[in-house]
């Protein structure tokens, strides 16, 4: 059975990761997956921890991963490691003597404790007082009932986590009412339409992209220009240098790091520094997000026998306006790209948008949607998981 496995990123009041939830789907059916939440829990801790290994899905912070009474009562939890998972009680457990044994069995242990999609009620006062964590969904709920419920928690030891966090503004408004943590894909947008400037330091990086990425790139030219850039340079040198590559004699010069790379690896290296480097001021999880996308769509891309590297520049420049804070088809006419990716990026058409909304549904779990631009393409779910979780890793180790 295929398991299909994406992850939510959750935010502390500094924009730092938290923690991931887990999203959950279990073969591609052409609806969501016709099996109870006992079954598709034990199924995603069977892929995430015995198969996959928690460490590659979750890049070594907590998961939260979401337990039905079912589950609590026969003690699931507590075959995992209480470090690596934060047990996520879903709203449908009611607080019976013995959901309230069995949770309180699990904090004496060491878990960590969030109540799921959380209204609040006098009855639930048992289990939010086992609780670490209350999860309020942000947009659904009304501001006025949300801040209520906030006023209300605060009596209790409990944290507040608001879910469905979508721009900086939510974010700022959740923060103001007491909220600790945050839910939501608010970090890929842009914080505020104000044209921002595009620094000298920024427009010679995408002078040096425009080269690399021209069919007949002048190597005499961008050699000239990495030995301009003193940091984009020592980047290029510790990176062949370092232990990945395992190298019998050091790499000691520009023109050698461009020749040992080629002409598609030096185009991967350069994209990825300009990335790096206009998204500096931006939550870390902006720039891993983007990674992500570059090689997960690359991956599709070779298996769907369609120009990878063109998608894995898709990828890596999806997130560009939320990196800069401006329109996006603003900046693609100052951004060397391909007029495929520009297309796909600044107005949602073309043959490679597909692709770009592969990554969105697979990222925030819409797996019927995700099941359309599969068949779409006409590319086999399989090979989806193994790309993702490739992605995964070789986005952390950025």
């Amino acid at each position: 059975m295929d398991v299909f496995v994406a992850r939510q990123p959750i935010f502390n009041k500094k924009k730092e990761i938290f923690a991931y939830e887990l999203l959950f789907r279990s073969g591609m059916s052409n609806a969501f997956p016709d099996i109870d939440g006992s079954k598709a829990t034990t199924s995603l801790l069977s892929s995430s921890f015995f198969t996959s290994g928690i460490e590659r899905i979750s890049g070594k912070k907590r998961s939260f991963i979401n337990f039905n009474e079912q589950l609590l009562l026969n003690g699931y939890p507590l075959m995992f490691p209480q470090g690596s998972i934060v047990v996520e009680i879903l709203e449908t457990v009611l607080p019976t003597e013995d959901v309230v044994r069995a949770v309180a069995e699990l904090k004496e242990a060491g878990y960590t404790i969030a109540l799921d999609d959380f209204i609040y009620e006098k009855q639930f006062d048992c289990l939010i007082e086992l609780a670490d964590i209350i999860k309020i969904d942000f947009l659904m709920q009304d501001r006025e009932k949300v801040r209520g419920m906030a006023s209300e928690l605060k009596k209790f030891r409990c944290r507040l986590l608001a879910e469905k966090i979508e721009t900086y503004e939510d974010f700022a408004l959740a923060s103001a009412m007491g909220f600790d943590y945050f839910q939501g894909y608010f970090f890929a947008k842009p914080e505020v339409l104000k044209n921002k400037e595009i620094t000298a330091n920024s427009m010679a990086l995408f002078k040096l992209l425009d080269e690399v990425n021209r069919d007949n790139p002048d190597t005499k030219k961008i050699e000239g220009l990495l030995q301009q850039d003193v940091s984009t340079s020592f980047k290029l040198l510790s990176y062949l240098n370092s232990a990945h590559f395992y190298r019998l004699q050091p790499v000691s010069s520009i023109r050698q790091a461009m020749a040992f790379l080629g002409a598609r690896g030096l185009q991967k290296f350069v994209s990825l520094v300009v990335i790096g480097q206009i998204s500096s001021e931006k939550p870390g999880e902006l720039i891993r997000t983007s990674i992500l996308r570059a090689r997960f769509l690359e991956q599709i891309g070779a298996l769907a026998k369609t120009n990878s590297g063109e998608l894995f520049i898709l990828g890596l420049f999806s997130l560009l306006d939320a990196m800069l804070d401006r329109e996006m088809t603003d900046l693609l006419s100052i951004i060397p790209l391909s007029d495929k990716v520009i297309a796909a990026l600044g107005y949602g058409r073309g043959e490679y948008f597909p692709y770009l909304e592969i990554a969105r549904f697979y990222e925030a779990g819409d797996w019927k949607q995700f099941e359309t631009s599969l068949e779409t393409l006409h590319i086999s779910s399989e090979v989806v998981v193994d790309a993702y979780l490739d992605a995964i890793v070789w986005a952390e180790s950025f």
